[in-house]
């Protein structure tokens, strides 16, 4: 006679997080009915890794406005504070993926020397415009006038207060919308222009050193004017004469109204002595 025999199962694989895989350091196993040693994953570990369910739209991200019959708000649906915040997340982490903040991460106001000679008028309205980022501001000097620093340091500082920010020299930016044509971007063209675009805060650096192609010209327009109409945050700097920049460009850069224009007068950093240096 044929005897059966039961295949024992498979050993459990190691639980993600368990570095060691020593039998210590496994969840405890559980008998079963059949004799068979089944793994039992504590209650903890299965809350950590499912998402907290919103109690408002029931994870849906979806809500219905309370509204009667007849009213133009009757049925209409709208996201959920949720679905909100999950956007502004993603729209963030979107920025900082494609921001140049990384190289200058370093660089703040309290390591900004601000008692070089001609510095201290822009080392004031840039530590303003950082507190309270309203309207644009345009920084313009020479090279190695501490230009980048300013604009890199209300950069920092901005996203410590929590605002979307999105800070690029002007050629990597059109790098960035240019890598959106790529089959393999997670993002399309339309979503990473509107990220950079609607961004709370917009830092453009060396503005004026891109290749000015007509493709570049009138994405960088679409730019600042979307901006420039709905009077959001923007700092910009340059070293090159504001008759080279793209004129509808340096029309809006040029209205007093919205933007405030400082001249940074001072040496380059570059031919100073080491402790005065910075970028």
């Amino acid at each position: 006679m044929l005897r059966r025999h039961r295949i024992a199962p498979a050993a459990p694989a190691t639980i993600e997080g368990n570095t060691h895989g020593s039998e210590a350091s496994r969840p405890p196993a559980q008998t079963n009915a059949e004799g068979s040693s089944d793994l039992i994953i504590p209650s903890r570990m299965a809350a950590r890794r499912t998402p907290a369910i919103c109690p408002d739209c029931k994870g849906a991200g979806w809500l219905r406005m309370p509204a009667e019959v007849g009213s133009p708000n009757f049925g209409r649906i709208i996201p959920c504070a949720c679905k909100t915040r999950e956007t502004e997340s993603h729209r963030q982490r979107s920025l900082m993926n494609m921001s140049n903040l990384d190289a200058f991460a370093a660089l703040n106001f309290a390591n900004y020397d601000a008692n070089i000679s001609g510095v201290r008028e822009a080392f004031n309205v840039s530590r303003d415009f950082a507190r309270h980022p309203e309207g644009w501001l345009l920084l313009f000097g020479g090279f190695g006038c501490g230009k980048t620093h300013l604009s890199a340091a209300i950069a920092n500082e901005a996203l410590e207060r929590g605002i979307s920010t999105y800070f690029a020299v002007a050629p990597d930016l059109l790098d960035q919308l240019r890598a959106a044509y790529s089959p393999t971007t997670e993002l399309s063209f339309d979503e990473r222009f509107e990220h950079i675009r609607g961004a709370a805060l917009l830092v453009v650096d060396d503005l004026g050193t891109e290749n000015a192609t007509p493709w570049a010209r009138e994405k960088l327009y679409q730019i600042f004017n979307h901006r420039y109409n709905y009077k959001m945050p923007t700092v910009v700097t340059t070293n090159v004469d504001l008759d080279l920049i793209e004129p509808r460009i340096r029309s809006r850069l040029c209205d007093k109204v919205i933007c405030r224009q400082i001249f940074i007068q001072a040496d380059d950093y570059r031919q100073r002595p080491d402790q005065y240096r910075y970028k």
